[in-house]
């Protein structure tokens, strides 16, 4: 249906098919957003949600097109693709970056981590279920291109920058330490296509494209970027625990209440 309603590639992301579909991604749009918009600011938090979607809308299409192509099942071309999980990957790789040594209390494991495991756990999972043509290429696509966008084209207002080439950011960060050797190599390809050239000593700003310079973080603003979201996080969570002790010591009042 997306040829010729070409506007579904940016309508589907927005479209929950189920009950529980627009619970996760409402509780995921509160929780996450609270952590990265004040951080990013509202515009720029907007744009990544439309650029994440579209993006990844299109890789999807392109994606269930090909499948048809290899398979001939016409299941691939008539199936409905559709919700914001998508971006709630996104939104993950966002954390990573901000905080990406903040531990998770319940599951003692770095927030670094969580787009590998949600990938990890959406891929297991593929296997039992029949209906994972439904959700796991947009999972997919939408960590990788999460991860474009912060690692190449989003720009820092504050400080005229682009993307975030420090090495705790890179693409192998994704994978356990014992395969990074392989992923480099390969990762390096797609980095060269992306910017045109490695980049060089004689340009501190970053990335350059196509010959020019093109400007980028440097390894000194992403740690900036990293410590403004572990300050953000920290004196949020100071804020909740202040509030739930007020709550806690105030003197219970008998009598009727009126809205």
């Amino acid at each position: 249906m997306t040829i010729p309603f070409g506007w579904n590639l940016i309508t589907a992301g927005y479209i929950e098919q189920s009950v529980h579909g627009v619970v996760v991604s409402t509780l995921g749009l509160l929780f996450m957003g609270k952590l990265l918009e004040p951080i990013w600011g509202s515009k720029e938090f907007l744009k990544f949600i439309f650029i994440v979607n579209f993006l990844t809308s299109v890789c999807v299409f392109i994606t269930a097109i090909a499948l048809y192509y290899l398979t001939m099942q016409e299941k691939y071309l008539y199936m409905p693709l559709s919700g914001f999980h998508g971006v709630l990957a996104g939104f993950l790789v966002g954390i990573k970056q901000i905080v990406p040594d903040q531990e998770l209390y319940l599951l003692k494991i770095k927030v670094k981590w969580l787009p590998s495991l949600m990938l990890l756990l959406s891929i297991a999972i593929s296997f039992f279920t029949p209906e994972s043509a439904t959700y796991l290429p947009t999972l997919i696509f939408g960590t990788y291109i999460g991860w474009i966008y912060l690692r190449y084209l989003q720009r820092k207002p504050e400080s005229k920058l682009r993307g975030d080439p420090s090495e705790d950011f890179a693409f192998s960060t994704f994978f356990p330490e014992f395969l990074r050797p392989i992923i480099d190599p390969i990762a390096s390809i797609f980095h060269r296509m992306l910017c045109g050239k490695s980049e060089v000593s004689s340009n501190p700003q970053g990335y350059t494209l196509g010959g020019a310079p093109l400007l980028g973080s440097d390894p000194i603003e992403a740690s900036r970027r990293r410590e403004r979201g572990a300050r953000a996080l920290e004196e949020r969570l100071a804020a909740e625990k202040l509030a739930a002790g007020r709550d806690s010591e105030e003197p219970h009042i008998e009598g009727n209440d009126h809205v």
